[in-house]
Order: structure tokens, then sequence, then C-alpha cells
């Protein structure tokens, strides 16, 4: 099956992200989203992202407008998906609401149609099984910020059929996106991985071993990391970071995966990173500069 047309749910951060990268690459894509101030939000992100492409010289003025003509948006869900060969769900990492998107989903798609998620931690073998076609349920898990970043993880469920990793596979490629193929387990690898790192960062901040810019810059400039653990703690958003925790913590049944006390907090107050202005850190609109929260500021 040639994939042409494709649908992406949820016009967040990520699914802008996957909207923008399929369109670039010749692909018709529907973006779906029950609010029609997001869907136009994440247009006018697309639009400044390609110009900051286009600023660097690895877009053309011609690419940029023919990327924006393949993007149509929808509020419909069923409509959306209904000439779709492929659907990339990209909603917020909530257990039930994807499975009732999948639900809804499987019910709309066409028959033959691969219905994937950019889940970040919940189960794949859990999520195709609301629907009737499981050997064609996928995780494809795209990295932020989608425009740039190569990685695609790709997740087999228990029933995800070779015919449909080999596809999703291939139009990573397609994509010029890096895909690596894991097995469905709590975090798959990229968060099974990353997240225990963050939270051992947090505990050792909890615990009073280091600041937080001693803990950043011992792994930006000791380990070669490129971000800090707190400051990508907050790129992430600590309420993600807290959710794939859980997804770890209940899935192994290890205690070694239970969220530090002091995130749970900060999600509990509200204070999530980037997205709220402040966590670990206080951000500022227009500012590059890493202020420590006040919270954590030394008298």
């Amino acid at each position: 099956m040639a994939i042409k047309n494709m649908t992406v749910i949820g016009a967040g951060t990520m699914g802008n992200g996957i909207a923008h990268v399929f369109a670039q690459h010749g692909f018709q894509v529907t973006l779906v989203d029950v609010s029609a101030a997001q869907l136009e939000k994440a247009l006018q992100t697309i639009g400044k992202n390609l110009d900051r492409q286009l600023s660097k010289g690895s877009l053309t003025e011609t690419e940029k407008q023919e990327t924006l003509s393949r993007l149509v948006t929808a509020t419909d869900l069923a409509a959306g998906v209904s000439k779709a060969d492929l659907v990339v769900e990209a909603a917020t990492e909530n257990t039930d609401l994807k499975l009732k998107i999948f639900a809804q989903m499987d019910e709309a798609a066409p028959a033959g149609a691969i219905l994937a998620t950019n889940t970040s931690s919940i189960s794949i073998t859990k999520i195709a099984s609301v629907t009737k076609r499981p050997s064609l349920v996928i995780g494809m898990h795209f990295m932020n910020p989608v425009p740039v970043m190569k990685l695609v993880e790709i997740i087999n469920g228990y029933a995800t059929a070779s015919e449909t990793t080999d596809m999703i596979v291939e139009l990573s490629r397609q994509l010029n996106k890096l895909p690596c193929v894991v097995n469905d387990y709590p975090g798959f690898i990229a968060n099974r991985i990353l997240m225990p790192m963050i939270n051992e960062a947090i505990y050792s901040l909890y615990e009073g071993v280091a600041g937080i810019e001693a803990i950043d810059t011992v792994m930006k400039t000791g380990m070669a990391h490129p971000m800090g653990p707190l400051q990508l703690a907050d790129f992430i958003g600590l309420d993600v970071c807290l959710s794939i925790l859980r997804v770890l913590h209940d899935g192994f049944g290890n205690p070694r995966y239970a969220p530090c006390p002091l995130l749970v907090n900060m999600v509990t107050a509200g204070k999530l990173g980037v997205k709220t202005g402040e966590g670990f850190y206080r951000y500022t609109a227009g500012s590059k500069d890493l202020v420590v929260s006040d919270r954590f500021s030394l008298p």
C-alpha cells in the first residue's frame, strides 16, 4: 500500500511538528483538533518554522508554499480520517483519551489504514486492543522538535504485523528520519533510559546533593549532553515526565522508577516547565538566558 494521504490527530507541539514534516516531504496532510483556535495556532507555528528553514537556506520559497498547500485542517475526527492511508495520533499523553481516540479512528478510517500513535510510554498493545485491526497499529514516537530531530522510535505492539513495521520504517526514511525499532514494554527505550536519569537528577536536587545549575552543568560538560536533565525536564514538561515515570513504576512494579516527591509537588503546583513559564528555571518570552526558579534560588 502506498501512503499518500495522512492525518494527524492533535494540533499541539508534537502534532503540528509531525504535520509539518509530512507535508514538507510531499504528503497530503489533514490536521485534526477539537479546537479551531488550536488549529489556527498550529498553522501559524508551522509557517514560522518554515520561515526559519527559509532563512537558513534549507528550504526555498516555492517549497514553503507547496508545503503549506498540502495542509488542511478539520475539527471532526471521523471526517478527518475518512480518506487516510495513515493516521498518527499525537494527543495528550493520557491513556483513557488515547483509547477513546483509537476506537473512534478504527471506526472511521479506511479498513487498510495504519493507525500509529506518537505516545512516549503508553502500551501499543493496550491501544491496539480497542481496535479491530491490531496488526495495523504501531508506535511512531517522534522527538521534539519534530522538524529538527532525526530519531523516530518505532514500537511494535504484540500483534503488529511485520509488513506494518517495514512500511513505517521505510516511511520514516522518506521523511529523512532515522527509524529505530523497539518492542512494547514500559517506556520503550528512549524513556526507559531517559526518565530514570531525569528522576535521579530531581532526587539529587531534592536531597540537597547539588543545586540546579551544578547538576545540569555536570551533565552538559562532563557527559557531553546538549542539555542538562533538569532543563530537559522543563522542556519536555514536568507533567509528561511524571506521567511516564508512573507508567514505568506501574508497569515494572519496581521502586527505582518511583517519581521523586519534588516532581509530584511541582506538577501539583502547576509548575510544569517551559509551557507554564516556570519549572526548575523561569522562562521569559524572547529571552534565551536560563534563570533558576525563585523556588530554588539561594537566599
